[in-house]
């Protein structure tokens, strides 16, 4: 009888040991259903700092183009590839970043215009204005979970992130 104690004994260890196991999980998986559910990425160091949206004239010189910009910022200490992360405005106009290395505490500038890109300044190489007075950018990362996002309303607006 001692031998089939011992077997209840370890069988009822086995058991709890599953219960806890299975009951640790219930909240990541509850969580990872309301980040999908809102299509968040996980906190990130990478965000959208500064926007210069177009004047709406008729100029549409390589100049004016790259008087419009939206600034990403790398708010951490270690770099971060952008590749595969997006930019877009309301109207679905989407940037998509190449292989691009932003170094821990800096930025970089997406212009929309044509120009060589540089660590500091990428270009998008369009010939009309995208940001518009009153517009939302969207950044994404390369998996398309929103990073972070910024909306103006006709303002000049400049946000520190």
């Amino acid at each position: 009888m001692s031998a089939s104690l011992a077997t209840r004994r370890v069988v009822a260890a086995f058991l709890a040991a599953g219960a806890l196991v299975g009951a640790a999980a219930l909240p990541a998986t509850a969580d990872d259903h309301r980040r999908d559910r809102d299509h968040r990425a996980p906190q990130s160091s990478i965000v959208i700092s500064d926007v210069q949206y177009g004047s709406g004239g008729r100029d549409r010189s390589a100049q004016a183009l790259n008087r419009e910009w939206v600034e990403v910022k790398n708010t951490g200490r270690h770099g971060v590839n952008l590749r595969g992360f997006t930019l877009t405005d309301r109207q679905g106009n989407r940037y998509r970043f190449a292989d691009f290395r932003l170094d821990g505490r800096s930025s970089v500038k997406v212009h929309t215009g044509q120009g060589r890109d540089t660590r500091r300044d990428v270009y998008q190489d369009r010939r009309h204005q995208i940001w518009d007075e009153r517009d939302t950018a969207t950044l994404r990362d390369n998996r398309g979970n929103v990073v972070d996002s910024d909306s103006w309303n006709g303002r000049r607006h400049h946000r520190n992130g």
